[in-house]
């Protein structure tokens, strides 16, 4: 909102020609993916509940590689067919699933965002949180291949665009764990406590390293900045001198904080700071068919996931994370970096906006909503009461908490009437 009346002042001062200011709004795309999206992804791995994740890590994977594609496939087909009947407007099968790879892109700001929000279950934050990050990595990797597909060669590109996935997402993962890992031996074996600044600084270059690294090989940075991050809060906070601990987690939380502010004002200002090309038609069977795949994502994966989870995803669960899916504003950068001619791009320019806006706004809303009802309706169920963070230290010291194997934190209430 605050983005949107921004925008508004710029547009005004632009139609009345004061100052040059319409040029100050365009972020270059490149802004966003080196210095504004490394500080929240780091933040989130580094503050991840480890327990949680690598418990869920095959849910994980399952819907950020599986739904990506079930979604990016139901979204590209659709409005290519929509397309040559004449009743959306009119892709080339090409330009229909790049649309539909990009527009995949489940966003983390906007998910952290959202979800750091509200009261929802460890295990539904970790699902949702966990896809949105490692399907930005098979989106991008996904998007990238399909503006480049060779139609001459197209079997030859589908195993290719296999087998660069996985290595980039391999790789992007070492490139993180190594250094992570070497920053924990260097802050063992070297004095640094005695100088804080220095040792702080030492931090910040070891956690920035790796995404410009990856980014340079042509890998995944966010990919390699997460894996870093989760490695680094494991091995390397426990080396670090008692101030910087506490400097290290306070400064990466301010900054990951002003970054995810500057990223939902940037969506903002982007409505005027753009030339627009809506097409109403084109606008509304994108949302529909992006509820479509992402239902059929969420659906079929669950039935596929529950056969090998001992906590089974619930319905009701399913349910958020279908109105999960929140696209932001690495689908909006993708689409800035689309080669295709000037007409499309500003169709699939202003197309994206405006489900980004939709998803964050209108289903943005939905989870807050679910979330509470479920919440009740799962401890009823269980005799159990999830617990408040206020009162989280008063449980801990009288030790009436119970924690399950996925880390989630219980007291037990009673749901029979006294004598009964």
């Amino acid at each position: 909102m605050l983005g949107f009346v921004i925008g508004g002042i710029f547009q005004i001062f632009h139609h009345f020609k004061i100052g040059d200011i319409q040029q100050l709004e365009e972020l270059n795309p490149t802004i966003f993916f080196l210095v504004m999206l490394p500080p929240i992804i780091f933040e989130s791995g580094y503050s991840l509940h480890k327990g949680n994740f690598f418990s869920n890590l095959g849910s994980i994977v399952i819907f950020a590689v599986l739904g990506t594609a079930i979604s990016a496939f139901t979204v590209g087909a659709g409005l290519w067919i929509l397309g040559q009947a004449k009743i959306s407007y009119l892709l080339t099968a090409k330009q229909s699933f790049g649309f539909g790879a990009l527009i995949s892109a489940v966003d983390p700001v906007a998910t952290l965002a959202i979800f750091s929000a509200i009261d929802v279950h460890p295990t539904l934050y970790m699902l949702v949180f966990g896809e949105s990050v490692l399907n930005d990595a098979v989106s991008i990797v996904m998007t990238d291949t399909i503006i480049h597909f060779n139609d001459t060669e197209a079997g030859a590109a589908i195993g290719s665009a296999i087998g660069e996935f996985f290595l980039s997402f391999s790789m992007s993962g070492v490139v993180g764990v190594v250094f992570a890992l070497v920053l924990a031996f260097l802050l063992k074996h070297v004095a640094l406590q005695k100088t804080p600044s220095l040792e702080f600084c030492t931090v910040c270059l070891f956690a920035y390293g790796p995404y410009f690294l990856a980014e340079g090989l042509r890998l995944s940075g966010i990919m390699a900045i997460l894996s870093s991050g989760i490695v680094m809060s494991h091995y390397a906070h426990y080396n670090l001198s008692f101030m910087t601990q506490v400097t290290v987690q306070q400064v990466f939380r301010t900054f990951a904080f002003l970054a995810e502010s500057c990223v939902f004002a940037y969506l903002g200002m982007a409505i005027f700071s753009f030339t627009h090309s809506f097409q109403p038609a084109f606008i509304v069977w994108s949302i529909i068919l992006c509820l479509v795949g992402r239902g059929l994502n969420i659906g079929v994966l669950s039935l596929l996931a529950n056969r090998f989870r001992n906590t089974k995803i619930t319905p009701q669960q399913q349910f958020i994370m279908w109105f999960s899916g929140l696209r932001g504003a690495i689908a909006f950068a993708l689409a800035l970096h689309l080669p295709f001619d000037e007409e499309t791009r500003k169709v699939i320019v202003s197309t994206t906006l405006v489900i980004v806006l939709f998803t964050i706004i209108v289903m943005g809303d939905l989870p807050c909503l679910s979330s509470s009802f479920v919440n009740r309706w799962t401890d009823r169920q269980t005799g159990r009461s999830r617990i408040n963070s206020e009162d989280r230290h008063q449980l801990h010291s009288s030790g009436d908490t119970i924690s399950n194997e996925e880390g989630d934190e219980y007291v037990h209430v009673q749901t029979t009437q006294p004598g009964s």
